[in-house]
């Protein structure tokens, strides 16, 4: 690469998905190539860049300083870039962009868009899956979705709901098991589905935390499945393969559909909610404030 050339598009684009999701596999997902392919991408980039990009851990991803820089000017580019698209196709379909958590957008945001499309036909829903918290002022979305302590969330930001933290099965798991499942010790004679929040950012979400709240902190279970994403866990509870610690904002539908029930009594509060999040300039796009409407009469 000459000095003042620009590195390949190919590669900028690779980068910017890992740089999204800390992920290659992610990346790679979103892209529709393999997990191999991103990686030559990055280490290409780095090398014509003479600058590491990434910091990789051995079961985590993240950002140089020289990284976090190019992640900002790939975000405000491809964002132009869109942007200018649109334009150019004549495109005037309104359109709101919305970034949030993928357990989230799965359990209870995916499941309801249908009603949005019956009541706003006109209006398009582009859904970014980001772990991070976005910058919603570098113009690439509408608003977001996150999940924040209730002490740090913004004071724009709109309360959406609370969450509660309780143990759920499928029925079937609980008929075919031998043993009950009436009270916390009963635990020990099933399998839990664990959730390893490598980040720590969702404690409540530990079984050794919520077995030491329900009493019962040196319980050892008659095994366990371990899981590095919250959503894998649920659906492993819904097929039947053991007790999962579940946040009760994002499974009540399974629960009122009867794919999952909560045996145990105990549920505990958490200090976090989810809150909605609109950029500063979202009032210039009129599909905002019907969605918001709506997502405020989902949430009632």
């Amino acid at each position: 690469m000459r000095k003042n050339g620009l590195p390949p598009l190919e590669a900028l684009r690779a980068f910017d998905a890992a740089a999204r999701h800390l992920s290659f596999t992610r990346a790679a997902e979103e892209l529709f190539v393999t997990q191999s392919a991103v990686s030559k991408q990055v280490i290409g980039l780095e090398s014509a860049l003479a600058t590491r990009l990434f910091e990789r851990k051995t079961r985590a991803l993240g950002l140089t300083a020289a990284g976090e820089r190019l992640r900002r000017a790939t975000e405000l580019a491809f964002a132009e870039l869109r942007r200018a698209a649109e334009e150019l196709r004549g495109g005037d379909e309104p359109t709101v962009t919305l970034a949030t958590t993928q357990s989230f957008a799965s359990f209870w945001l995916i499941p309801r868009l249908a009603d949005f499309r019956r009541s706003h036909p006109g209006i398009d829903i582009r859904i970014s899956i980001d772990t991070r918290l976005v910058d919603l002022e570098r113009g690439r979305f509408d608003g977001a979705v996150r999940y924040l302590q209730d002490r740090n969330a913004p004071a724009t930001a709109l309360r959406l709901f609370g969450d509660t933290v309780l143990p759920v099965a499928s029925p079937e798991y609980l008929k075919k098991s031998a043993r009950p499942l009436v009270k916390p010790p009963d635990l020990v004679h099933h399998i839990l589905l664990a959730y390893e929040d490598e980040d720590q950012r969702r404690p409540w979400l530990s079984w050794p935390t919520w077995l030491e709240m329900a009493g019962v902190a040196d319980l050892r279970p008659a095994g366990s499945i371990a899981f590095n994403q919250y959503e894998p866990a649920i659906r492993a509870a819904v097929d039947g393969q053991g007790v999962a610690l579940a946040s009760l904002a994002l499974v009540a539908d399974l629960l009122k559909q009867g794919k999952l029930v909560a045996p145990l009594p105990q549920r505990f509060s958490n200090p976090r909610s989810y809150y909605l999040m609109l950029a500063d300039n979202s009032g210039a796009n009129p599909a905002v404030e019907p969605f918001r409407r709506w997502l405020m009469d989902q949430v009632q």
